[in-house]
């Protein structure tokens, strides 16, 4: 069964894509015969009970993993053929991580840590601080360039982290759990953040939650149970 988010032509086609891992001896399927498609633009939540293989599937569209078996297509690339060290550069130019404990780095300020993904790249120091500062003031944090994480609240943290994500202009931004640390009127700020660069800038987001609240901010809902895509909402 094929569940569809897409037009014609999906930014993210996946079709009959299996994972297991090894335990031991065990082999432990989490992912099986997984079809879909992800449109530019769309805004989707993945849901499920723990161990359902929502974050799986999410490293997988990442390009952080390899699936075992099926086809799996980003922006047109074949990425599960791709080798570690061009699957390396393919993340760095298309994907913007969000996660659910911010993984900034202790020891450097705000802008830098949003400048991080761009050392990837070719831009000059100077352009690197222009998209960083760029950056920081579509998520309403330009007075706290210069402030280390410690310095900031969570939800500060995880607009930072925002700014890191969009910083390199990604194809997809995948985000895995990004309020599960946060109290409610933070994680309200970050979601509508996230709903914003959906609705107004046409970022195509894909979202692994527990909250049905944050799950109500995308467009399309699919839930997974036990390595299987059981339904749309």
């Amino acid at each position: 069964m094929i569940a569809s988010v897409s037009e014609s032509s999906p930014l993210v086609l996946i079709r009959d894509l299996s994972k297991s891992y090894r335990r031991g001896d065990q082999e432990i399927p989490v992912l099986k015969n997984i079809s879909l498609g992800v449109s530019q633009g769309d805004f989707l939540a993945l849901m499920g009970p723990s161990g359902s293989g929502k974050t799986t599937l999410l490293n997988l569209i990442a390009g952080i993993d390899t699936p075992d078996d099926g086809i799996l297509r980003v922006g047109g690339v074949d990425i599960a053929s791709l080798s570690e060290s061009k699957l390396s550069v393919w993340r760095a130019n298309n994907v913007g991580f969000i996660f659910q404990f911010y993984n900034l780095i202790p020891v450097l300020t705000a802008i830098e840590n949003i400048q991080l993904p761009l050392l990837l790249t070719s831009l000059s120091r100077r352009i690197r601080r222009e998209h960083a500062l760029a950056a920081l003031e579509v998520v309403g944090l330009l007075d706290r360039m210069d402030h280390y994480p410690a310095q900031l609240s969570g939800g500060q943290q995880q607009r930072i982290a925002i700014a890191r994500a969009l910083v390199t202009d990604p194809l997809i931004i995948v985000a895995d759990e990004p309020t599960g640390d946060l109290d409610k009127d933070s994680a309200e700020e970050v979601l509508n953040l996230m709903e914003e660069f959906n609705q107004a800038f046409g970022k195509t987001i894909i979202m692994v939650t527990h909250d049905p609240r944050a799950a109500q901010k995308a467009g399309k809902i699919l839930i997974l149970d036990k390595g299987v895509l059981a339904c749309e909402l």
